[in-house]
């Protein structure tokens, strides 16, 4: 087996799928990182929070997926169905909370505190494929897919504050 090490990126460069070298501050492999860093995210999330396993667990597929797609130009492997999807989750998480009646804080708890992380980074990793396609073709559905996923993160947040009590509503007085 080799080694995981190729010092081919020592020179601040990194390759595509399309073995085409780019630098590593270039907008693509900027969200290239930050769909990953959103997975890594998520991961936490389920690892604190299994009961989200079965939700979650096809999002950190499809952000594989996603992944692959930014390091191929071109390809698009993200379509309506998995925003869909994304939507039908979306519909289940939030069929069970109280209504939203005001701001409320990202915390409560480690598990909904880290879905709230995840979703600040899926907006991040939203605003970096936006950014990519104002100069490079982007799918257009990967850009909507974060989107929607952001919103699957915080009612995912918010079940998991709500589920014990500890949702946190904003108070403008302190």
């Amino acid at each position: 087996m080799s080694p995981i090490y190729s010092k081919t990126g020592d020179d601040g460069t990194t390759s595509l799928a399309d073995s085409q070298r780019l630098g590593k501050e270039s907008e693509r492999i900027e969200a290239i990182g930050n769909v990953d860093e959103l997975n890594t995210a998520i991961g936490l999330v389920i690892a604190n929070a299994p009961t989200l396993k079965t939700v979650l667990e096809p999002v950190q597929h499809k952000l594989f997926e996603l992944g692959a797609e930014l390091a191929t130009p071109g390809a698009e492997y993200i379509s309506q169905q998995q925003v869909e999807n994304v939507e039908t989750a979306i519909d289940a998480l939030e069929h069970d909370l109280q209504p939203l009646k005001t701001f409320i804080l990202p915390g409560g708890n480690l598990p909904a505190a880290q879905a709230h992380q995840a979703r600040a980074i899926c907006r991040r990793a939203e605003r970096s494929l936006v950014r990519l396609s104002l100069g490079e073709p982007v799918n257009s559905t990967s850009i909507i897919y974060l989107n929607r996923l952001s919103d699957l993160l915080f009612v995912a947040a918010r079940s998991l504050a709500q589920s014990k009590g500890e949702e946190i509503p904003w108070n403008k007085e302190i």
